[in-house]
C-alpha cells in the first residue's frame, strides 16, 4: 500500500468511526489531490437506526457552503463587465441607497447618522455592507433584533419561510446599518444580498443564472435551490444533534423545506448538493477557472481575487475572508495551510482546498451543528485529509484584485 492509499484509508476510517460512534447518522465525503481521487465514500443511514444507507451520491442541505457557489456566479458577471467591484449598488438595489447607520452599534436608542459612502458590490462579497451577524457581541445585536422584528429572523435556514426577494429586500432596507459600509466583517447577510444583486443584474431568477453559468457547464446536476427532480430519491431527512438521552429531533423531512423551489432563493444558505458536485466546482477554482473541457468559467484574475484574503481576521483561529469565500490567514497545526480556501455550513457540511498541497476535502452530513465550532468528526476528517502532505509544484497564479 503506497502513501496515497494509506492516506485514503485514514480518511475513510475517520468518517466511518465517527458515524459508528453515533456522532452523526450519515455522511458522504470526497478528498482529491491534484484532481486525483484519494478517498470517496459514505457511511451511515438517512434515518438513525434504519437500513436506508447514505451513498456517495446522496444529496445534502449544504447551508452556508452555498455562499462560495453563488459568489462564483457573481464573479462571472464581474468578468463579463456587468458588475464592477467598486461600484455602488444603489441603482440595482435601491432598497440599500441612502443608508442610515446606528450611532452606537450596541444601542438602538442612540440614534442614527448618515452612511459616509454607498454600499458597493465589493462590500457584499466581503460581508462589509454594515449588516450581518457579529459573533463578538451579545446575542442578538440591535440590528439582528430589528431584522427579526421586521420578519427576517436569524437562525438555521428555512427556505419556505422567507418572503420573495423583492419583499425580503424591502424588509432589509427598513433596518439601519450597524456599521459604516466597508468597515466591519459581519456574517451572512452580504451573501443573501449578493444573490439578489446577481438576479437583478442578469435579469433572470438566481436559480436560472446559477444553472446557466455554473451548474450546467460543470455538470453539477444535483445542485439547486430545492431538490432537482432527478435527485429527489437521494435526499433524506435532516437531524438535530442528539440530546442528553441520545435521541435526535428531525429538523427537516425529506419532503420538507427543500423539496420545492423557495420564494426566495437565498444566496447565503439555500442550496442542496453532493460531494461530487462540490468537488467539480473546487476543481475549477484549483485549475484557475477552467472547466475540465478547457472552457473558461472564471478568469484567473477572478479566481485569484476570490481566494485572496481581503478583510483581516474574522475569528481568533486564523480565519479570513476573500470574495465570498473563507481564506485561512495562518497555517493550521497538522492541517490546512495559510491560503487554503473554502467554507463550512452549520447544517453539517464543509469544503476546503489547500493550494499548498493540492488537496480538496468535502464532507457532507445529515446532522446540523450545535454551535459555530465544528463537531469532532470535522476536525478528525480535516486532520486525515490535510495533514502529512508535502507541498506540490503547482503553477503560480498572481494574487491580485479584479478591477474590470
Amino acid at each position: 500500500m503506497d502513501g496515497r492509499e494509506r492516506q485514503g484509508e485514514r480518511i475513510g476510517t475517520a468518517v466511518t468511526e465517527a458515524v459508528s460512534a453515533g456522532q452523526v447518522p450519515g455522511a458522504a465525503w470526497l478528498v482529491t489531490r491534484g484532481g486525483e481521487v484519494l478517498s470517496r465514500g459514505a457511511a451511515g443511514t438517512h434515518v438513525p437506526g434504519s437500513d436506508d444507507p447514505v451513498g456517495p451520491d446522496s444529496v445534502f442541505r449544504i447551508s452556508s457552503v452555498t455562499k462560495p457557489v453563488v459568489a462564483v456566479a457573481a464573479l462571472t458577471l464581474v468578468d463579463d463587465g456587468a458588475l464592477r467591484l467598486d461600484d455602488p449598488v444603489d441603482d440595482v438595489l435601491p432598497e440599500l441607497a441612502d443608508r442610515r447607520v446606528l450611532a452606537d452599534p450596541a444601542d438602538a436608542g442612540a440614534g442614527t447618522v448618515p452612511a459616509v459612502r454607498p454600499i458597493t458590490v465589493r462590500d457584499l462579497f466581503t460581508f462589509r455592507l454594515g449588516l450581518g451577524l457579529d459573533f463578538t457581541v451579545p446575542w442578538p445585536s440591535p440590528t439582528v433584533a430589528a431584522l427579526a422584528a421586521a420578519g427576517l429572523p436569524a437562525g438555521p435556514p428555512q427556505p419556505q419561510a422567507a418572503p420573495a426577494a423583492d419583499e425580503w429586500m424591502r424588509l432589509l432596507g427598513s433596518v439601519p446599518l450597524a456599521h459604516q459600509p466597508g468597515t466591519r466583517w459581519l456574517y451572512h447577510v452580504g451573501a443573501s444580498v449578493l444573490g439578489v444583486l446577481v438576479a437583478r443584474v442578469a435579469g433572470r431568477p438566481l436559480p436560472q443564472v446559477l444553472a446557466e453559468r455554473i451548474l450546467e457547464p460543470l455538470g453539477m446536476r444535483d445542485t439547486g435551490f430545492g431538490v432537482p427532480a432527478a435527485a429527489r430519491d437521494r435526499l433524506g431527512p435532516h437531524w438535530t444533534p442528539p440530546g442528553p438521552d441520545g435521541t435526535r429531533d428531525r429538523y427537516d423531512a425529506a419532503d420538507g423545506q427543500w423539496a420545492a423551489p423557495p420564494a426566495f432563493p437565498d444566496g447565503g444558505d439555500g442550496l442542496v448538493s453532493t460531494v461530487d458536485d462540490l468537488g467539480a466546482l473546487a476543481r475549477v477554482l484549483a485549475d484557475g477557472g477552467r472547466a475540465p473541457d478547457g472552457s473558461r468559467v472564471l478568469t484567473e484574475e477572478a479566481v485569484s481575487a476570490m481566494t485572496t484574503e481581503q478583510v483581516g481576521p474574522v475569528d481568533d483561529e486564523g480565519g479570513g475572508w476573500g470574495l465570498g469565500i473563507g481564506v485561512r490567514r495562518t497555517d493550521e497545526p497538522a492541517g490546512r495551510h495559510a491560503g487554503s480556501y473554502g467554507w463550512d455550513g452549520g447544517l453539517g457540511s464543509t469544503w476546503w482546498t489547500d493550494p499548498v498541497t493540492g488537496v480538496t476535502a468535502v464532507l457532507l452530513t445529515n446532522q446540523m451543528w450545535s454551535s459555530p465550532r465544528p463537531p469532532p468528526l470535522f476536525d478528525a476528517f480535516r486532520r486525515a485529509a490535510f495533514a502529512g502532505w508535502t507541498p506540490v509544484d503547482l503553477p503560480a497564479r498572481p494574487r491580485q484584485d479584479v478591477r474590470p
